[in-house]
């Protein structure tokens, strides 16, 4: 399963929301990312008719390291955190985060890993 991970700020839009995922060139079968802020991610989720992962609980590591995102949630990139996470136990990147054009938000394409 392809996982699509979000980090965002309180001031994203669905608008950020799209332009992140855009940015990807994904297409992924859910959305994820943290329990606190999964309700804003929700109106994304039922407008592209997905189901959203709350992630909870200590995040991987990730290939990009944001100072920013590093001192306000302990990971080095929260949409790539969510991602992996979401996606399960062997989990991979397909890329970096991407960002959205008016820089609110971050996604990051996942991919659960094969038995």
């Amino acid at each position: 399963m392809i996982v699509a991970g979000f980090g965002f700020s309180s001031r994203a839009t669905l608008a950020s929301l799209q332009g992140a995922l855009a940015a990807t060139g994904g297409a992924p079968e859910a959305l994820a990312t943290l329990a606190d802020k999964a309700p804003a991610l929700a109106p994304l989720a039922e407008a592209l008719n997905l189901p959203l992962i709350p992630v909870a609980g200590p995040l991987p590591e990730t290939l990009t390291q944001s100072e920013a995102s590093r001192n306000a949630r302990g990971t080095g990139s929260v949409a790539e955190a969510c991602a992996l996470a979401a996606a399960g136990p062997g989990a991979y990147l397909l890329g970096p985060r991407a960002v959205s054009p008016d820089r609110l938000a971050t996604c990051a394409l996942a991919e659960g890993g094969h038995a």
